[in-house]
């Protein structure tokens, strides 16, 4: 089977898993999300055991039956199996399997083997698959699934109906493949999931082309043993994106999120990217208010953080001592009205600042907005950028590069080791194309112009209305503006003409200034007239 016909199967799983939901009367219903979700980590975990313990037993890979083999070994040599396979590999017993539930689904009560089975899977791997909250508990991989079917009488055959579908291929053959296959493959999983209607956090991964380009730009060397962090993960697509381009062996991904569905879905996107180990640093939680992470330095940096929020409920809490250095320009105020349009952007800014190590970069999208505002809190985020020499340069974007908001950004790209007189401003609006995105229209970059964006920034340099490269000085004679066109050369074209010519010009000057003299002079004569005219009656 290719790899395109396998995509294929794999997406049809998907939707065969949404059509049981429909034929249960939970399509579209609020739990449909954590049924396929977890469904589908099932289905991942069992596959990802299956293909580990074949490398590790030629008994197994050999087998005629490998279900009848794993029921066959004892508990000692299972045991000892375990051993020798990866760390991070989700541990499944015998009566654990996708198969051996799919043999016995005319057994009663298949609906409560079905969810013991999940309850078991968790424990056992719950070091390894278990997502934090900021007071330290830990929360379970899966719900107990049946129980969303609110007639009883239907849960057996419910989950017979799931079992039946991850029963009818397997993902062994593709696991080598690691992020090229399964990146497609989670945005798939999840688009349903992430729309405008998912509420207030349903915007949970950056376009791709955005992150490529804060990956690219931000990893330019070969690094080992760097930890990379993101305060607002969502569903992990920059974090992914740049544990790609660093290499997932070469690094440990920390993050948080206040939103339990962001972080069970980046908890997926790391099990499918090979990446699992660092689940453990998956933090549910306020980032803002009560970060898990507070003290911790990190050498690289990714965030699309949202840029309004209500947060007059702990604004107060803020202004504490303890955060006197993280919120160094200030804490935004409370507004009496629109609430929801507090700035929490530059808070998260702020707290990036301080979280850098001393070799830290860091990437962060941003209003365009914030660029130029000639006081507040972001001059004085800007200001301190520009004199701590940790700006490394600016990137705005084409507008409606996200289909979801129609606001302008810009990408802000910091250096703790950052070439203060190199300072790198680019003008990419004009870039893209306009495509249809559902009801919503965005811009697309073509890779060429992603490429273009990437070098010229990596390169430092300038072309003509496209990118600048100024000094530290120059950004603080323009009030720390980091706006490229404002420093943009005015060009001034001039063309060679003949003592004819000029003359003839100038008559032709002199002409029409004449006949506007004349056409102003009976304008006011008129005028004139009229307001003889006027009477007092």
């Amino acid at each position: 089977m290719t790899d395109l016909n396998f995509i294929t199967q794999t997406k049809k799983l998907i939707d065969s898993l949404k059509s049981v939901c429909a034929n249960y009367g939970l399509g579209n219903d609020g739990n449909e999300f954590k049924i396929i979700t977890q469904v589908f980590l099932y289905k991942f975990i069992n596959d990802k055991f299956v293909y580990e313990i074949k490398k590790e037993s030629e008994i197994l890979k050999n087998a005629e039956n490998f279900q009848e083999a794993l029921e066959a070994i004892g508990e000692e040599e299972y045991q000892f199996l375990l051993s020798f396979v990866n760390a991070d590999t989700p541990q499944i017993k015998a009566h654990q399997t996708i198969t051996y539930l799919h043999n016995r689904q005319n057994k009663p009560e298949f609906a409560k083997l079905f969810d013991d089975t999940l309850r078991e899977i968790s424990i056992q791997n719950t070091a390894i698959f278990s997502v934090k909250s900021s007071s330290g508990a830990k929360n379970k991989m899966f719900d107990e699934l049946s129980n969303f079917i609110s007639d009883s009488s239907q849960r057996d055959n419910f989950c017979k109906a799931l079992i039946s579908k991850l029963f009818e291929f397997s993902f062994e053959h593709m696991f080598s493949e690691k992020y090229d296959f399964f990146a497609t493959i989670f945005e798939y999983l999840i688009k349903d999931y992430n729309t405008d209607s998912g509420g207030k956090y349903a915007e949970y991964y950056t376009p791709h082309a955005v992150a490529r380009i804060m990956a690219a730009i931000l990893v330019t060397d070969k690094v080992q043993n760097v930890k990379c962090y993101d305060p607002s993960a969502g569903s992990g697509t920059l974090l992914m994106n740049i544990a790609h381009a660093i290499g997932e062996e070469n690094c440990s991904i920390y993050c948080e999120d206040i939103s339990q569905k962001s972080s069970n879905m980046l908890r997926l996107n790391l099990v499918l990217n090979n990446l699992s180990h660092s689940i453990p640093h998956i933090i549910k939680g306020n980032t803002i208010a009560e970060p898990y992470y507070r003290d911790n330095k990190f050498d690289y940096i990714v965030s699309n953080p949202p840029f309004k929020l209500d947060f007059s409920d702990f604004s107060a809490s803020l202004d504490t001592d303890i955060n006197k250095s993280r919120f160094f320009a200030g804490i935004p105020n409370v507004p009496k009205t629109k609430k929801e349009s507090m700035a929490i952007y530059l808070l998260f800014i702020q707290h990036i600042m301080h979280s850098l190590s001393t070799k830290g970069k860091a990437a962060i999208v941003v209003p365009t907005g914030f660029i130029t505002a000639q006081s507040g809190i972001e001059k004085n985020i800007r200001e301190a950028l520009v004199k701590r020499n940790m700006l490394r340069g600016v990137v705005s974007m084409p507008s409606n590069i996200f289909a979801s908001t129609g606001t302008n950004v810009s990408i802000l790209f910091l250096d703790k080791q950052s070439d203060s007189e190199h300072i790198v401003l680019m003008d990419a609006s004009k870039l893209g194309e306009t495509v249809k995105d559902g009801k919503n229209q965005r811009t697309v970059l073509t890779f060429d112009e992603e490429a273009r964006i990437i070098n010229v920034f990596n390169e430092k340099r300038a072309e003509e209305d496209f990118s600048v490269v100024v000094t530290a000085a120059e950004v603080e004679a323009k009030n720390y503006s980091l706006s490229a066109g404002q420093y943009f050369e005015v060009k001034i074209e001039y063309t060679d003409i003949t003592a004819d010519e000029f003359k003839a010009k100038m008559n032709g000057f002199e002409s029409s200034l004449a006949d506007l003299f004349k056409e102003s002079n009976a304008l006011e004569l008129k005028i004139e007239e009229a307001l003889k005219g006027l009477r007092y009656d």
